[in-house]
């Protein structure tokens, strides 16, 4: 009896150990998130889009045409024409455009790092495939104004599997 109960005791520490383990992986992950470095010159804290009364907000999950959709994504303020930067060490995927129809803003990249993939929108890349280094110059933003007159020019930052990348920022 007193060895079943120690073996009984031993087994629900090894479990325990095991779980309590599996915990601080878990904490680990999440703490050792990719964060996001400057994308955009002239906003280093990546400051987000808010509101505007005509084009809707920035958030991801926004409503957007009446709410018969939503914002899949997160935009970051970026004026017309800056210089756009890789937020980390990352491999240029390819060409990801977001519109189906052309237009002035009709241009973007996807990017790959540690296992994550997203997409960046409204911005002409200087390449659409290698590698580049943190900081470094990706491309240009696209004149946002001549499409959206008085919106709040910005990169939209969207995951690859259309999840929220805020957690990322």
């Amino acid at each position: 009896m007193k060895t079943t109960i120690l073996l009984t005791a031993l087994v629900s520490a090894v479990l325990s150990a095991d779980q309590f383990s599996g915990h601080q992986e878990a904490f680990s992950a999440d703490s050792a998130l990719v964060t996001f470095g400057a994308l955009c010159s002239g906003n280093n804290s990546n400051r987000k889009r808010g509101c505007d009364s005509r084009y809707g907000c920035g958030n991801y999950g926004a409503s957007r045409d009446g709410g018969k959709r939503k914002h899949m994504g997160l935009d970051i303020v970026c004026a017309d024409g800056a210089t756009v930067y890789a937020p980390f060490d990352v491999t240029l995927a390819g060409r990801s455009i977001p519109y189906k129809k052309n237009n002035a803003i009709n241009d973007g990249v996807t990017l790959k790092v540690q296992g994550l993939c997203f997409k960046l929108f409204y911005l002409k890349p200087d390449k659409y495939t290698g590698t580049v280094k943190k900081g470094q110059r990706i491309g240009t933003l696209l004149p946002m104004q001549t499409v959206y007159p008085g919106i709040t020019s910005h990169v939209h930052v969207q995951m690859c599997d259309k999840s929220d990348p805020t957690k990322y920022f």
